[in-house]
């Protein structure tokens, strides 16, 4: 069983929201056949502009269930969260019955998580995994100012490259906020 540990900032955690949270955070339980002891960590966040933003993070043994969602009405973003996070729950379920066909090896410890609801959705899933392209890149020496102009140029959202300083490879991205962020390797 999960528990709960249900934060707000610029509002109130009633009653009704916590009732309200657990109720809905709690229907991911029928996936698994041995609930996890997992904290649910869930933030709740209102606007000057009027909308609700919802944070959902769920440590598990081997994956973390993460979903962030922002609409106008915030049970409506608790219930988008939700979704997401069972989407997460039906694509991991549908990679590791995969890799244990595909390969034989036997990935019961990760199986072991979950049950078989939701299971006749599996083959439907399978198509969204699929890599459709495959591309081949030679990494250039840059700074990361100069792979951000690059990607802007490209008008993609990340671009991976190789550090002129370190000679690591890394990756520049846009964040949902407009900024960037810097991924290094070692």
């Amino acid at each position: 069983m999960f528990r709960y540990n249900v934060r707000g900032e610029n509002i109130e955690v009633t009653a009704a929201i916590r009732d309200y949270v657990e109720k809905k955070v709690g229907k991911l339980e029928r996936y698994f056949s041995d609930t996890p002891e997992a904290t649910a960590h869930v933030n709740l966040k209102v606007y000057t502009e009027k909308t609700a933003k919802v944070e959902v993070t769920i440590p598990l043994p081997y994956l973390v269930l993460r979903a962030e969602e922002t609409s106008p009405d915030l049970y409506a973003s608790i219930d988008l969260v939700v979704d997401k996070l069972e989407r997460q729950i039906r694509k991991f379920k549908t990679k590791i019955n995969r890799k244990s066909r595909e390969t034989g090896v036997n990935t019961a410890d990760a199986a072991v998580l979950f049950n078989n609801e939701g299971q006749e959705n599996d083959n439907e899933n399978d198509s969204e995994l699929d890599i459709v392209r495959t591309k081949r890149l030679s990494l250039k020496p840059m700074d990361s100012e100069e792979a951000v102009l690059q990607m802007n140029m490209l008008g993609h959202n990340f671009f991976i490259f190789e550090d002129a300083e370190t000679n690591g490879t890394s990756i520049v991205y846009r964040r949902k906020d407009g900024k960037y962020g810097l991924i290094e390797t070692d």
